[in-house]
């Protein structure tokens, strides 16, 4: 399935419906930390990762732009510094004008005004006035993987962010993770549905039933019991 048909399903989905699908799926949940977020509310991003570690100069994102196949995400890997901001709104432009579908920075970002004028989702750490404020030597690898918090991103990555932040997924799992995704967003809508006509939650899972069960046999866990009763709300 191509990237374009993965973001049409993305669109009535959200990260934490994916996330709850990897859970599912016994495959690591990889979240970028909880401070990413998008310049712009609301924004919603799904693209293979094309990474790229920053060493303070734009040379580095314009050679990835070179390599880079429309649709991706460009994912850049500042060391989290908070100190200086490592893409503007020059390189969000030029992102755009090479065809990729968004940018998240384990760093900061500026120009913030201008990016918001150009509609290309962002994800960042925050932003500040000041641009990089030294040169580094450039590491083997620097195009081939950048790290965010503690997750390690590459070309085989599925890239996903909305109002949840930010998520990886293996870009070989993505349509079973999204079918995934799909039955829990369902499961969920109906529980959320038969709340509001008037049926508890509790009612719904059978948390009385449950409670008994585990008077039982204490090591029986609430999310075993959802699986016996097809519940999702944890996964």
């Amino acid at each position: 399935m191509d990237d374009k048909e993965l973001r049409r399903r993305f669109e009535t989905l959200t990260t934490a419906h994916a996330a709850d699908a990897c859970i599912r799926a016994g495959l690591p949940v990889r979240c970028a930390p909880a401070a990413m977020s998008a310049v712009e509310p609301g924004t919603r991003l799904l693209g293979r990762a094309r990474p790229a570690r920053h060493l303070g100069s734009v040379d580095i994102f314009l050679e990835a732009f070179e390599e880079a196949a429309p649709g991706e995400v460009l994912v850049v890997d500042n060391g989290g510094r908070l100190d200086e901001a490592c893409v503007g709104d020059l390189v969000v432009l030029e992102a755009a004008a090479a065809g990729l579908t968004g940018i998240v920075i384990w760093g900061l970002h500026r120009d913030t005004a201008d990016i918001r004028a150009i509609g290309l989702p962002l994800f960042s750490l925050g932003a500040i006035s000041t641009g990089p404020l030294s040169l580094r030597d450039r590491p083997a690898g620097a195009l081939r993987s950048a790290t965010v918090g503690d997750q390690v991103v590459s070309a085989d990555d599925l890239v996903l962010g909305d109002d949840d932040g930010v998520l990886f997924v293996p870009a070989a799992d993505a349509e079973r993770l999204l079918t995934i995704a799909e039955r829990i967003r369902d499961t969920e809508r109906a529980q959320a549905e038969r709340i509001r006509a008037g049926v508890t939650l509790r009612e719904q899972v059978g948390f009385a039933a449950y409670l008994a069960a585990r008077r039982e046999t204490p090591s029986l866990t609430f999310r075993e019991h959802l699986r016996s009763v097809g519940g999702a709300i944890e996964e």
